[in-house]
């Protein structure tokens, strides 16, 4: 019997990332000029109107009566704050921009290096063409001559720059100790007047008053009308007995309002629409009516009230326009009944379910990006780091690089774009958030200047990923700066005391005034400084810390500077046991390897999602080979097949067998990260 050796070398390029928002996902809808209201609807807005002033009347007269000498005090010291604030800001951008001389001098530095070896350069030139002899001399030294001065005018003007340079970094530096000094001064003035704002706070004593829950049902049924308005509440009643009675249902239910409320509200003031749908995912579900799927359902209804444009592959011309909010749900509610989703996804509030169900993908690419990862990365599903758990497809296989949309296949959504061709840093964070959301976790796009990034929810926190720190970044919520969407985030994980900074902000809605979500975002009215002030409360009393930005180093690069350390692996003998059938076929396990036997910096073992165990060729790192040995039955030629399941194109792999010189080159094909078998070749 012949022994035969398998010798397979893979040069597997994993290509990445982002292309093409389908027009369909960045097309603006007008808006809709507003609905007539019948005699019957005008009816309705009346009543609504005075439902609403009545509320206000009784809010009103159940609010604590504050000294007006201690309102004076806390609004003169938040005021106060916000202008050291400002001071500090100031500050920081004058000794930010003292640093960036440094920049300014390099610069004429380079310049002056081009400069002098330009002039040597040409002297050169010169004393070559003064040594020629013959037809053309004169005019190879005139033209050295003129090159020359070019280069000697342009040493005179750099030389100038680069003492104008030097002069000023001088002057920097003179100046920075002092710069420094005032940007300390400043964050100290600013200590200060956070501890008078606080103390100032605290004396208006509405702690107690902000824990009862007694006027929640007044504070959220106005709210509601507020954000929907007597006029968009008749306009969607005035449609006839159902849709009344939607509205009546709605308002009649306290603990639906106070849910709704806590979560912030139906996009766009959009009631009717979210009830609508709300109704719908009930009657198709007697699940949703309950526990995290009736959360998950009122999530749905409140994020979707406003028609979500849906991204569809270019070829599906057929293909819904908008998402189906109702099949939205079923899609979820299937995948967490059928434990597809994270572990964490049952215990989350409405507000963090709307962070999942917000994709423009359609439900078939949303349940492809789970199939996607269990077979293709199924390590990143199981990572206990919740910081990298799902997102870290994108630091090792969304591959950055321009040219993102040099192939455009019409079968496939953009997303599997983004896999298959990689693309810059708002793609790929793109693609974070979409994995994120298809095993349900809630992400928030968190762009900063010149830079695209994401944040998302982990059991201790909200992180960013790939992107700088919290602070220079902001979020398309309600919040603004991330700084403010950070802080709101923080509270809500206290729980009921959460609702003390929530019942500020309503009666705060009671009162007309403008709605502020961050201590240094425009000018705080009362009731919305108090929340503000109590947001940071419970912030304090909770010692929240936020977390660390990951992947800072990974935003724009295919290469982490942290150097990350190879796993050791444990492969069971039953994972590497290569079985030779009587039929003379021969079945290699991907773990059989008889080099390497463990992981790698290019190869990794892994679980398969099918069983066993499989075989990753990265697409960083040094390239590898790596090696089966067996025993056959016999010699001859055998057709060999693989199963792969490859992100990209243009992926091949190289077989050698009995150390033969000329491997079979395998085209693999493009599997979309599902597995496939390849095309037979034939080994000898």
């Amino acid at each position: 019997m012949k022994s035969s050796k398998s010798h397979s070398r893979a040069g597997l390029l994993r290509g990445i990332v982002a292309i093409l928002v389908m027009a369909a996902c960045l097309s603006t809808v007008s808006a809709a000029a507003p609905i007539a209201l019948s005699v019957a609807g005008k009816k309705l807005e009346a009543s609504y109107a005075a439902q609403m002033e009545s509320l206000k009347a009784e809010i009103i007269k159940a609010l604590p009566q504050v000294d007006n000498q201690k309102k004076a005090d806390y609004q003169q010291a938040a005021e106060a704050e916000s202008a050291a604030n400002a001071h500090l800001k100031r500050c920081q951008a004058a000794l930010k921009k003292s640093g960036g001389v440094y920049g300014l001098l390099g610069h004429r530095k380079k310049w002056m290096a081009e400069a002098t070896g330009g002039v040597a350069h040409w002297k050169k030139k010169l004393k070559e063409a003064e040594a020629m002899t013959g037809e053309g001399k004169a005019e190879a030294v005139k033209a050295a001559q003129a090159a020359l001065k070019v280069q000697q005018d342009g040493y005179k003007t750099v030389t100038i720059e680069l003492k104008k340079a030097q002069d000023i970094v001088k002057a920097a530096e003179l100046a920075k100790p002092k710069l420094t000094r005032d940007v300390e001064a400043a964050r100290t003035a600013l200590d200060g007047a956070k501890q008078r704002a606080m103390t100032a706070f605290k004396e208006l004593g509405l702690t107690k008053f902000l824990r009862s829950d007694k006027l929640d049902a007044k504070l959220s049924k106005y709210v509601v009308m507020m954000e929907a308005t007597p006029r968009g509440l008749a306009a969607f009643a005035q449609q006839g007995a159902d849709q009344k009675k939607l509205i009546d249902d709605l308002l009649a239910d306290e603990s639906l309002l106070l849910q709704i409320v806590i979560a912030d509200g139906a996009k766009g003031g959009k009631y009717g629409a979210a009830m609508t749908i709300y109704s719908a995912i009930q009657k198709a579900s007697q699940k949703s009516q309950k526990g995290c799927l009736q959360r998950l359902a009122l999530a749905v209804a409140l994020e979707h009230a406003v028609s979500l444009a849906q991204g569809n592959p270019a070829a599906k011309k057929d293909a819904p326009k908008t998402v189906d909010p109702v099949k939205r749900y079923l899609h979820y509610e299937k995948a967490y009944l059928g434990k597809e989703l994270d572990q964490a996804f049952k215990g989350l509030t409405v507000w963090e379910y709307r962070m999942i169900v917000d994709g423009r993908q359609p439900d078939e690419i949303i349940a492809w990006g789970r199939e996607m990862l269990r077979s293709y990365r199924p390590d990143h599903i199981t990572n206990p780091d919740y910081r990298w758990r799902y997102v870290g497809v994108v630091k090792t296989d969304i591959r950055y690089c321009g040219g993102y949309n040099r192939i455009v296949r019409p079968e496939l959504q953009y997303t599997q774009h983004i896999l298959m061709n990689g693309g810059v840093c708002g793609r790929r964070a793109f693609f974070g958030r979409f994995v994120l959301r298809a095993f349900g976790i809630p992400t928030a796009a968190r762009p900063s200047p010149g830079h695209g990034a994401l944040t998302h929810w982990t059991p201790d926190g909200w992180v960013i990923c790939l992107g700088g720190g919290w602070g220079v970044g902001h979020t398309r919520t309600r919040y603004g700066a991330d700084v403010n969407f950070l802080a709101t985030t923080q509270a809500r994980s206290s729980g009921k005391e959460f609702l003390r900074v929530k019942r500020a902000q309503w009666i705060g809605d009671v009162m007309g005034e403008t709605r502020t979500f961050g201590l240094y975002s425009g000018k705080q009215e009362y009731w919305y400084g108090v929340s503000l002030c109590t947001r940071r409360a419970v912030i304090d009393d909770a010692k929240a810390v936020a977390l660390a930005a990951v992947g800072t180093d990974l935003g724009e690069a295919n290469v982490s500077k942290v150097k990350e350390a190879v796993k050791t692996v444990t492969i069971s003998d039953e994972d590497r046991k290569i079985v030779v059938g009587n039929n003379g076929v021969i079945t290699i396990p991907a773990a059989a390897c008889s080099k390497p036997t463990g992981n790698t910096g290019r190869i990794k073992f892994m679980p398969s999602n099918h069983g066993g165990m499989q075989l990753h060729y990265s697409r960083t790192g040094n390239a590898e080979t790596f090696e089966y040995s067996f025993n056959a039955r016999k010699a001859g030629t055998y057709a060999l097949t693989a199963r792969v399941v490859t992100p990209s194109w243009k992926q091949r792999l190289q077989v050698a067998a009995n150390g033969a010189k000329e491997p079979l080159d395998i085209a693999l094909p493009f599997t979309v990260g599902m597995w496939e078998t390849t095309q037979p070749g034939r080994m000898c």
